[in-house]
């Protein structure tokens, strides 16, 4: 099993993930680009949007959902989310038109040859999920999105081979930006994005030794750097910054195998 990041950020999330085998299962992830620039970041990859197998949406935000439904419906792959997040969406151009598959939290699903676990995690949305992925012998875990660590969270993610983590910002950039404080506070909030601190605290919560590949998502342009987010992630495991991979906004990252 394989994955890769389209993109990571404020501006659009994607990541892709594969099964590597004879027939392919291939994931999306999110779909928050619009539809062109979807096609043309997953030919980057080497990817045909035909030959998806399904998209996996968290929740409504817009860097999140993006063109979910309208690149379902154009090449006839089916949406899984939450009950929340398509009461929120139905409205949305395309969205009446897509294969919908509701979702819930604490209940795998099967795509093809992966097994789908999604797990509840406290953000500002309708019913958000994260995901951990496995094909039966690895498993990825995913997180990003959420306010605070909590017991669901980190026991969802227990046991992973590798995970994309959320580290949105820096707490001191933060408090210094120029945002305005009510949005400091939904960033900051319970409810809002993961800063370092916390994302380390997560890895070192659930570190072992089979967890070998990490990468730093969602990273604010604005509130934090890759080696803000680097060296916190690093501390928390012992290891060295050029250990820590990140999904950068524009350049997304490369395959990486689990």
């Amino acid at each position: 099993m394989r994955f890769a990041s389209l993109g990571s950020g404020s501006e659009g999330n994607a990541l892709l993930i594969d099964s590597e085998t004879s027939t392919p299962t291939r994931v999306l992830l999110d779909c928050g680009f619009g539809i062109r620039e979807m096609e043309r970041r997953l030919a980057r990859l080497g990817c045909a949007p035909e030959t998806l197998t399904g998209i996996l949406v968290t929740h409504e935000h817009s860097d999140h959902i993006g063109s979910a439904y309208a690149l379902a419906v154009k090449y006839r792959v089916p949406v899984w989310l939450s009950h929340g997040t398509w009461t929120a969406t139905a409205h949305m151009r395309h969205a009446a038109a897509a294969d919908i598959r509701f979702c819930v939290a604490g209940q795998p699903v099967e795509i093809g040859d992966l097994q789908v676990a999604p797990y509840t995690v406290p953000h500002d949305a309708r019913e958000p999920l994260q995901f951990v992925l496995g094909d039966g012998a690895v498993r990825l875990g995913v997180l990003t999105d959420a306010g605070m660590e909590t017991p669901v969270l980190t026991t969802s993610l227990a046991n992973v081979q590798a995970l994309v983590l959320e580290c949105n910002h820096d707490r001191g950039m933060l408090a210094a930006s120029r945002y305005p404080p009510s949005l400091k506070a939904r960033i900051g909030g319970d409810f809002g994005h993961l800063a370092n601190d916390v994302a380390a605290r997560i890895l070192a919560s659930i570190r072992h030794p089979g967890l070998s590949t990490i990468v730093a998502a969602h990273l604010s342009q604005q509130n934090n750097t890759p080696a803000l987010a680097a060296t916190a992630l690093a501390e928390a495991l012992g290891a060295a910054c050029d250990d820590i991979a990140i999904a950068d906004q524009e350049a997304g990252l490369d395959w990486r195998r689990v």
